[in-house]
């Protein structure tokens, strides 16, 4: 079940004393290039600085330091809410990283919108997530193949700027439905805007 939800603002303050999101997105692919555009274009003044290195540190190290059932695990110490953001749900091949035909049509839009001029100057993190079937280690292992394999097809089949992403999985650590957490709305695809392309 494809869902999707923009939300504007998405924070990516790593600091393990911040509080994590809380609130669900629904995810969906048939957003329209006007909806992609107005979600990464929506970064605040006060955004916190992120980078790809720092996500993935702090994926490893929540996977590390809490152990047990994923309900009973703190929530992920990144907050991503201050930066802006899309949810999308992207299909892959069943415990791999090759991504679905059907789900070209949304990396299409998706670049689309990288492509919009109100987007050129900006650097996005794209971030794989996955539920809580499989271990962990397969599960942050996985979900950085399917972040590359994503940014690979929006650099190599829809031509976006390589130097303007990076790919970062966090596998389990950031469960959008704690409660529920192998729900497959748990699997999905994260794109950031990180602020300015810096030249």
């Amino acid at each position: 079940m494809t869902s999707l939800m923009l939300r504007g603002g998405l924070v990516a303050a790593l600091a393990m004393s911040l509080a994590a999101i809380a609130v669900p997105a629904a995810a969906q692919t048939d957003l329209s290039n006007a909806q992609i555009v107005q979600g990464l274009q929506n970064l605040t003044q006060d955004a916190p600085v992120v980078t790809a290195a720092s996500l993935r540190q702090a994926a490893l190290d929540h996977a590390t330091m809490y152990s047990g059932p994923a309900a009973q695990r703190p929530p992920l110490a990144i907050q991503l809410d201050k930066l802006a953001q899309i949810n999308v749900q992207i299909q892959f091949k069943l415990n791999s990283a090759i991504i679905l035909p059907d789900s070209y049509a949304t990396i299409g839009s998706i670049a689309d919108a990288l492509h919009n001029p109100v987007l050129q100057g900006y650097k996005f993190i794209i971030t794989g997530n996955t539920d809580t079937t499989g271990t962990r280690e397969i599960n942050l292992k996985l979900s950085q193949e399917r972040a590359d394999a994503v940014m690979e097809a929006l650099t190599t089949t829809f031509n976006v700027n390589p130097a303007r992403l990076e790919a970062v999985g966090l596998g389990e650590e950031a469960l959008q439905d704690t409660k529920n957490p192998e729900s497959p709305v748990n699997r999905r695809v994260q794109i950031f805007n990180v602020g300015p392309l810096k030249r």
